[in-house]
């Protein structure tokens, strides 16, 4: 039934909607038009002609994916009050995202390279991640995970039986069944394969990190035992693959080999030989093997003047402050995603990122007596390095009293303190040798929030902290006269 005919009959269904709704919880039974699913591809990128190039969207029931979010409820519930996924999963999480995922990951890596170690980052991803997660299997691991047996039954029986059809336009192919795999467009499908890929990281000697199907494993790899370490965990990985009947992609499988003195030692996955890399493109954001951020810099900007490109040809001259929204929406995102992480060390890096609000900014109609900086102030905006300063210290106050607690306390040490004045939180400066470690953000962070007033750092909420660095001057021992002012 199409969704605008239910929206225009929800007050006559609602009641006959609500009782099928309890009756399938009562029962575990789940109607069989919502095991049905009509496939539709959507092109991504490449030669059209070529089927891989397209992905499998999944049109299913209103009312089951309705149902969906009731259930979704019940297994969420359990899933944070029994403390189900492991802290390496930041993929699909509350509280986490692929910021905390990177900042998590390469902390360690940075560190131990800032120590002089050889370090080696191996990257896996998982084939047709979704697609191919055995239904018995994943019925197994929901009642291990204490998930209640009348749940279980009801996720069953969604699973079981399901069918699918290919639609383009008006030509259908015949029913399918589906044997395996998470149903696309399910609302719960995340937490079901965030819990069936939960145990993936048990008895793991080195560090490693999950986002989704993505996978990363990191060591110190000076000596010949912290490879064969790094090597007894990748056996790991391919037995618990073979177990659980998945698939590494061998197309996405590399070795990044960090710091100085490296032994670039040949890892295997199975019999196949794993091969290495000097960059790599992880969550969105280009890690080389020097851990500079040069590459990825000039890649934002590239990504963000070509998606300006088209604007300013759609809309000349700006036509007045229409295209400030755009800019704000379309452009400056691809300047500020994951930034945190990838934060640019150098001045003319900043200037490269920094030329592209300027240009953008000339196109207002209106402000072309104007100096750049009383553009901004006319047109409500701060430069990039604020923007960029407001994102750590507000990063910084989820890690020590928002939603990432957990992580907080190994990134960072408060210092104890009893004066009646000033901010007595301030956090203990983390030594460093290299710039690459001097800039990460964990290190970096600290001397700007140890600067902040008390009645900012000890905000109940990150709403009011947020308030306060609008009002609070940023520290000047951060020495750069474009930084000065307030936040917002």
């Amino acid at each position: 039934m199409d969704p605008q005919v239910l929206r225009e009959l929800a007050d006559v269904i609602a009641r006959l909607v609500s009782i099928i709704f309890k009756r399938s919880w009562r029962t575990g039974e789940v109607p069989k038009d919502w095991r049905k699913a009509n496939v539709t591809p959507v092109f991504k990128n490449g030669e059209k002609e070529d089927p891989g190039t397209y992905r499998q969207v999944s049109l299913i029931s209103i009312p089951e994916k309705v149902m969906e979010q009731l259930i979704l409820g019940v297994i969420n519930k359990h899933v944070e009050e029994k403390v189900v996924i492991r802290s390496g999963q930041h993929g699909f999480t509350r509280g986490k995202s692929c910021l905390t995922n990177m900042i998590a990951f390469y902390d360690g890596m940075t560190s131990w390279v800032d120590e002089g170690r050889a370090v080696h980052a191996v990257y896996l991803h998982f084939s047709m991640a979704f697609d191919t997660v055995s239904h018995n299997i994943l019925i197994g691991k929901l009642r291990k995970c204490g998930l209640d047996e009348q749940t279980v039954r009801w996720v069953e029986n969604w699973l079981n039986g399901r069918a699918q059809r290919v639609v383009i336009s008006s030509a259908e192919s015949s029913w399918r069944p589906v044997s395996s795999g998470v149903p696309q467009g399910s609302v719960f499908r995340l937490v079901l394969f965030n819990i069936f890929i939960n145990d993936l990281d048990k008895g793991t000697e080195c560090a490693l990190s999950k986002f989704a199907d993505d996978t990363k494993l990191g060591g110190v790899a000076n000596t010949p035992e912290g490879c064969s370490a790094i090597q007894r965990d990748l056996d790991g990985l391919e037995s618990w693959v073979e177990m659980n009947q998945m698939k590494f992609n061998k197309g996405k499988r590399r070795v990044l080999h960090l710091g100085k003195n490296n032994p670039k030692h040949q890892y295997r996955l199975g019999v196949d030989p794993l091969g290495s890399s000097t960059a790599e493109k992880d969550l969105g954001v280009l890690v080389d093997n020097k851990l500079s951020i040069s590459q990825q810099c000039a890649l934002m900007a590239k990504a963000a003047n070509g998606t300006w490109g088209p604007l300013r040809a759609e809309w000349p001259a700006g036509r007045g402050r229409f295209s400030l929204p755009l800019y704000s929406a379309l452009v400056r995102p691809h300047l500020e995603f994951c930034v945190q992480f990838w934060a640019p060390q150098f001045k003319r890096v900043r200037e490269l990122l920094g030329r592209v609000q300027q240009r953008a900014v000339r196109m207002m109609r209106g402000l072309e007596h104007l100096l750049y900086e009383e553009r901004l102030r006319e047109l409500g905006l701060v430069s990039l390095e604020k923007r960029r300063l407001r994102g750590d210290l507000i990063n910084a106050y989820q890690y020590l009293k928002g939603g990432c607690l957990e992580d907080g306390a190994r990134f960072f040490s408060v210092v104890p303190s009893d004066r009646t004045r000033g901010n007595r939180h301030k956090l203990e400066h983390r030594k460093f040798h290299l710039n690459m470690r001097k800039n990460f953000f964990t290190v970096r962070v600290t001397e700007p929030w140890d600067r902040l007033p008390r009645e900012a750092v000890e905000s109940p909420s990150l709403e009011r902290f947020k308030t306060h660095l609008g009002r609070h001057p940023v520290p000047p021992a951060l020495g750069d006269p474009a930084l000065a002012g307030g936040l917002d």
